[in-house]
């Protein structure tokens, strides 16, 4: 499904569930004006043709007090990128992935347990076949999710 292809009602939905995802079908289609049986066909549809996906939890930023979390810029060497997206997709501590442009051709968001556990994971994924450089901020502090 194409962005082109949402109106403002599936735009604003998407947003609602955005904010909550438990939100009743009532609660939404009473938010959007609409009826209970246009919000459920809509989800379905958006469901059904790849735009909804999935759903997911969202912990306060606390909640994981003693997790590390950090954002990895990484260059790739050459055309590399394909088995090198590959193989942090598959890791267990790479939770996001992201291509990009200019310098880095990819941001990784990773976690771990603790700072020895991160400097691990820091390690191995600068040993791995097609990385040229990284560089790697830790998140101290989360403002908005």
């Amino acid at each position: 499904m194409l962005n082109s292809t949402l109106d403002d009602t599936d735009r604003e939905l998407i947003g609602l569930l955005r904010d909550n995802a438990r939100t009743p079908v009532v609660a939404l289609a009473k938010k959007l004006g609409v009826t209970r049986a246009t919000v459920q066909n809509r989800i379905t549809r958006l469901e059904r043709e790849g735009m909804i996906v999935g759903y997911t939890v969202k912990l306060r930023p606390n909640a994981e007090a003693q997790r590390i979390r950090a954002l990895m810029s990484i260059a790739v060497e050459g055309n590399r990128g394909t088995e090198v997206r590959r193989e942090l997709t598959g890791h267990p501590n790479v939770i996001g992935l992201h291509t990009t442009n200019g310098r880095w051709d990819l941001i990784a968001e990773l976690r771990a347990d603790s700072l020895e556990a991160f400097d691990q994971v820091l390690n191995a994924i600068r040993l791995l076949e097609g990385i040229a450089t990284t560089e790697t901020s830790i998140l101290l502090s989360t403002y908005k999710l």
